[in-house]
């Protein structure tokens, strides 16, 4: 089966700029056995008549679509709702999770800094890990912080709080 991507324009989805970005609204799922000029489209990936089919059989002649792999062939990822489509690099790109991270040389979001380097306690096994995530306001106060952290085996209320200061959890 093809898949591919409604796209509609819309000024960034995150609200972090006020570009206009391509979102993707829905995935819809096409037969392979569509005739393209090229043959059947399921052996002709990122054919155009593909995209034609869904505008003439959707009745949206001004809709544009796009065919995402659910493999992950081609155009980087399967597109998901609220994924981006970028015409210059022809890839959908997972939203913008945070406004301060920024996308690698493999168009993956990522942090201004660095994913800690301790994830648990270093036993083996592992007793207990850190559940991790980012902290936007923290950043924002303080471009040296941002990640912080409670450990999977707290139970007091509330649990501890430790930040990451680059290469050790400090408790709050």
């Amino acid at each position: 089966m093809a898949h591919f991507a409604e796209l509609e324009s819309k000024t960034d989805p995150t609200g972090f700029t006020s570009d206009t970005h391509l979102v993707v609204k829905q995935v819809t799922v096409v037969a392979n056995d569509v005739t393209t000029a090229a043959g059947p489209l399921g052996e002709n990936d990122k054919h155009v008549d593909g995209e034609t089919w869904c505008k003439n059989f959707f009745k949206k002649p001004d809709t544009n679509f796009k065919q995402t792999s659910y493999n992950n062939k081609f155009r980087k990822q399967y597109a998901g709702i609220g994924y981006v489509y970028n015409p210059s690099k022809d890839k959908f790109l997972q939203p913008q999770p945070y406004a301060s991270w920024a996308l690698d040389g493999s168009d993956d979001w990522q942090a201004p800094i660095t994913f800690p380097s301790v994830i648990d306690d270093g036993e083996d096994p592992v007793v207990w890990g850190y559940h991790i995530v980012w902290n936007e306001t923290k950043y924002n106060a303080n471009n040296s912080t941002g990640w912080e952290a409670t450990k999977s085996n707290d139970t007091s209320d509330p649990k501890t709080v430790y930040n990451w200061n680059g290469s050790a959890w400090v408790s709050e």
